[in-house]
């Protein structure tokens, strides 16, 4: 039962659980949670879907259709989704190559994706990305973010044609036109950038970038300054998203699929990583595989409607929990108040500047560079963490995200087998005694018996060290002491049997001291327990000795009573 619940919306958990007065109490709170939220999406949500290389409206079509389906059906009672920069060069350069059919190809494959993922109940899953990679790849995309906006801040003109798809291609149109600058874009990319900066220290209350909006749009418009402006580019619709059913092919989901899998690696990660964030803000708890379903299933219909993959939005989530927000029911407010924006205001957004989109964007680019984590992990991390978190920021700026992450993910797979077999040790009995031993006595050991105690982990990484256990001449029963060991893969299990192997052709024979519950179980599965006797198996190292003990002095006895036979 609690499994099922898991993977239902949050919202009608808390309608369940909450009384009448709690519910009234709380959704008119929501609602101005709600409209707050708006005014902060609003000039976000244009500006990133013109990032994405999409139209304005396409932008508001993401936050209206994904922000009310992932916060209806969504698992955390805080989070607000939309159009978000960490998909925004990933985005622009499918449509670049692609065109929209190619977008919601690979969005459909995405939406798909994270419903399995939800269902299938991986959302845990995502816990075992490094801190380090999630850092790296973030990192990446607001520096290609930032290199994406340089040409609008400075108002720069590139001759037709013009490959800008890479950001190697972006840096080099960039170096080659710098000439062209317009010194009057750059003043209103400048005063809209100090807005940015400089307003949340006036008010919080008020979203720093609708006052750049105002500022960029009252410099253009009342002085008259040549700066391009949105209408200028693009031609506005105000009417509200529908449905729209592209023609879609076998070969063109083919094509898109290594697409559609950045995008659900992504959204998976930056919502469940919001959802951390949001947790922590509200002492609440997320339901991680619902969120990954909710995501799916927006995401699918943003496209279907008009608009561009989401996912959870880190300052728009902090922003409905400072206004009070508490229930999704703020997220679906968000979502019906950019209906009205949409419908009514929509016109006016040919007014604004395109140098304003663009400090807008490299605002966003800073705040979620986390440049102070990447610094201190720099400083503090050890080299190996130091040379992944690099390898995985450059890595995300020259090629994609995909090829960041897998390439990540395998040195710290490497690195982390290294450090758990550094810390896995096989070291001989000469004498023992320590006061948390189970006696504390020195044990006398007879000479015929040797003991070899194993600590940590015994993997693939470790298995060579089994080969330095060693017998002598003298040597009839080795006792093998795990109670250090809490796990022992297959290939552990193998040096173990290769051991047995040794150990008979030496006419000696193995006694398991404390042997664990996870590699009880992986010897039973391999039948080792019945091949070596479930009688040399022993509870602790005294009742192992005792035993060795007891076998040694039967076979005196038969000796003995051999010879008196002869």
């Amino acid at each position: 039962m609690q499994q099922r619940d898991k993977l239902k919306p949050i919202l009608f958990s808390i309608i369940k659980h909450s009384s009448k007065e709690e519910l009234k109490e709380q959704i008119p709170k929501d609602v101005v949670a709600g409209i707050v939220v708006a005014v902060v999406a609003l000039p976000l949500s244009i500006a990133l879907g013109i990032a994405s290389g999409v139209s304005p409206e396409q932008g508001l079509y993401t936050a209206i259709v994904a922000g009310f389906l992932i916060a209806f059906l969504g698992g955390s009672r805080v989070q607000i989704s939309g159009p978000t920069a960490a998909f925004a060069t990933i985005v622009a350069g499918i449509v670049a190559t692609d065109g929209m059919e190619g977008l919601i190809a690979a969005t459909i494959i995405a939406g798909i994706m994270l419903i399995f993922m939800g269902l299938f109940k991986l959302g845990a899953l995502i816990r075992f990305v490094p801190f380090t990679i999630t850092t790296g790849f973030t990192a990446g995309i607001a520096v290609t973010l930032t290199i994406g906006q340089l040409k609008d801040f400075f108002g720069l003109a590139y001759p037709p044609g013009t490959a800008t798809v890479e950001t190697t291609e972006k840096l080099a149109a960039l170096a080659g036109n710098f000439s062209t600058v317009n010194g009057q874009a750059c003043l209103v990319g400048v005063v809209c950038l100090a807005v940015l900066f400089l307003w949340p220290r006036v008010t919080e209350r008020v979203p720093s970038s609708l006052m750049a909006l105002l500022a960029g749009i009252a410099l253009v418009s009342g002085l008259g300054l040549d700066v391009s402006t949105i209408g200028d580019l693009y031609v506005i619709d105000s009417a509200l998203p529908t449905f729209h059913m592209p023609h879609l092919s076998l070969e063109l989901f083919r094509d898109q699929f290594a697409n559609g899998v950045t995008i659900a690696i992504l959204a998976a990660i930056e919502s469940l990583l919001s959802c951390v964030v949001a947790d922590s803000m509200i002492s609440g708890h997320h339901r991680a595989n619902m969120e990954l379903v909710a995501q799916g299933v927006g995401n699918i219909a943003s496209v279907l409607f008009g608009g561009i993959p989401a996912t959870g939005a880190i300052a728009r989530t902090a922003a409905n929990v400072k206004a009070g927000g508490r229930t999704p029911i703020a997220g679906m407010v968000h979502a019906l108040v950019l209906i009205a924006v949409l419908a009514f205001l929509m016109p006016y957004a040919a007014l604004i500047p395109m140098p304003t989109i663009a400090a807008i964007l490299l605002y966003v680019a800073y705040g979620m560079s986390g440049w102070r984590n990447f610094a201190h992990l720099c400083r503090t991390a050890s080299k190996g963490a130091v040379a992944t978190l690099v390898l995985t920021f450059a890595l995300t700026i020259v090629f994609d995200l995909v090829v960041a992450i897998g390439v990540g993910m395998l040195i710290t797979v490497v690195l982390f087998m290294k450090m758990v077999s550094e810390e896995t040790e096989v070291k001989g009995w000469k004498y023992y005694c320590d006061e948390n031993s189970e006696v504390t006595h020195l044990r006398e050991l007879p000479k015929s018996v040797r003991v070899y105690e194993i600590n940590g982990p015994m993997f693939f990484g470790m298995t060579e060290r089994i080969a330095d256990i060693s017998v002598k001449d003298f040597t009839r029963y080795l006792i093998i002491r795990m109670r250090g060991v809490p796990s022992l893969d297959a290939t552990g299990m193998n040096a173990l049997e290769n051991l047995y192997d040794y150990c008979s052709a030496n006419g000696v024979s193995l006694i398991f001291s404390h042997v664990n519950e996870q590699p009880m179980k992986t010897m039973r599965r391999a039948g080792f327990v019945d091949l070596v006797g479930e009688e040399h198996f022993r509870s602790c190292i005294d009742d192992a000795i005792a035993h060795a003990r007891e076998l040694l002095a039967a076979e005196e006895d038969t000796e003995n009573l051999m010879k008196t036979r002869g």
